[in-house]
């Protein structure tokens, strides 16, 4: 093994103080220069919530990097724990960056509609971005993201409590076998399953009692789940059978079980973060009329959209592939009307997911023009919120204007550490200004 992959290993380390340490090593290898796409990933799932390949913020930083992708942006739920590591590997490596926290909430005006969260009438996923710092301690921000951890965990729990008594044999200990699997104690049901998973291994021991057992649990031939085992497949189908709607440990949700999306807003903005609405496919009920649930949400204050486009036109069945590519076309075109910045990523929280989209493809070229410049506007949105106080959802210029100064900051080259500390040494009013300088002509340079 090269001292590349060696250090590439230790990124995903637990202990942050070796991961930086790992990064720092990487960045001063004498690698060569990766050529520049015009691809972007503003959606990375890091290990602090799930990430199939186990990736911590600086691996994938280090990833984009490589890459040479024009963007990335880390995306956890429930939590911001990555924020300020990915931030500075960023910095570290010269990679535009974001960050952004998902959650799911309940929108009371979709009561009846299916949305984004299939089979589950009024809850929908929805998402802040471009947090710049974490919530300083004891203020109502802090309070409010320490809320939707403990929401997590409890809704963790709970599940694991309704699972258990289907599968006594291998009945989880949360604390012994699921916290264990996360570097922060953020786990997700992907978490929960896996340890499922792994609790089977342990008390069968061989794949053909492992496979016995599950074969009983998901009502399929023994020989077929041994086949399973070890691969993407096994996990979604144990996913599927206890966690998932009509799985053993499902409960409907209520109105009680996700607070309200007004709410999440507020605490968004409060942040100073952006509010962002979600896509799935423009499929169910509540997406039908996509402008309409657009303007429901920025009516709140909701101020971007967000796209997986990969789920939007990546599919073998010609029929449905050509449905959910019109349902892009108009959504992108409705969000391109309301002049909302479109952040677009591929989430890699379970395996088979591209690392990032091919924007000069046949299918998501057409869409490259306003990809591009969503991202520019929420890296620059993340860079004037953390150097100089100024978020993109409290500027005062009408909103044409907002977003093509947004995006001439965003289209600045990646900001590094020592321009990120000039502009930390200036303070927030004089750093504005500089930032307002060094977008008139293009540069960071005088």
């Amino acid at each position: 093994m090269n001292d590349q992959n060696a250090l590439e290993l230790k990124l995903d380390a637990f202990a942050a103080p070796e991961r930086r340490e790992a990064l720092q090593a990487l960045a001063a290898l004498p690698l060569p220069a990766p050529p520049p796409v015009e691809n972007v990933n503003l959606h990375f799932h890091s290990f602090f919530s799930y990430n199939a390949a186990g990736w911590s913020p600086s691996h994938i930083a280090w990833a984009a990097h490589r890459a040479g992708l024009y963007a990335a942006g880390l995306c956890d739920f429930d939590v911001l724990d990555g924020l300020e590591e990915f931030l500075q590997a960023g910095e570290l490596l010269g990679l535009r960056c974001t960050v952004n926290l998902e959650t799911r909430v309940y929108l009371k005006e979709y009561a009846e509609a299916e949305i984004t969260s299939p089979g589950e009438p009024g809850v929908t996923y929805i998402m802040g971005a471009g947090f710049a710092h974490l919530p300083a301690a004891g203020t109502e921000q802090a309070a409010g993201l320490a809320d939707y951890r403990a929401r997590a965990q409890a809704r963790n729990l709970d599940l694991v409590a309704r699972i258990n008594p289907h599968v006594p044999a291998i009945a989880l200990e949360y604390e012994r076998d699921v916290l264990p699997l996360t570097p922060q104690g953020a786990p997700t049901e992907r978490h929960i399953v896996k340890a499922y998973l792994n609790r089977s291994q342990a008390v069968y021991g061989t794949p053909e009692r492992v496979a016995a057992f599950w074969a009983e649990i998901l009502g399929k031939p023994a020989a077929d789940v041994q086949a399973m085992l070890g691969t993407p497949k096994m996990e979604e189908a144990v996913r599927s059978r206890l966690v998932k709607r009509g799985g053993l440990g499902y409960v409907q949700p209520s109105v009680d079980t996700f607070p309200p999306a007004d709410d999440f807003i507020a605490w968004v903005t409060a942040c100073g973060a952006i509010p962002m609405i979600t896509w799935l496919d423009g499929t169910t009920d509540g997406e039908k009329d996509g402008r309409a649930l657009l303007e429901c949400l920025c009516a709140k204050g909701a101020r971007a959209l967000n796209i997986i486009p990969d789920r939007n036109w990546n599919l073998a069945d010609a029929d449905a592939r050509a449905v959910k590519v019109a349902n892009l076309r108009a959504i992108v075109a409705a969000a391109d009307d309301l002049g909302l910045p479109i952040n677009i990523g591929t989430e890699m929280n379970r395996d088979g997911l591209p690392f990032v989209d091919d924007l000069s493809g046949p299918v998501l070229r057409e869409f490259k023009e306003s990809f591009l410049r969503g991202a520019q506007i929420l890296v620059g949105h993340s860079i004037l919120l953390r150097y100089a106080g100024v978020s993109y959802t409290t500027s005062e210029e009408p909103l044409p204007a907002r977003n093509a100064f947004f995006a001439s900051v965003g289209a600045l080259p990646p900001l590094t550490a020592p321009v990120a500390a000039k502009l930390r040494a200036l303070g927030p009013e004089k750093a504005l200004t500089a930032i307002h300088d060094a977008a008139a002509r293009g540069s960071w340079q005088a």
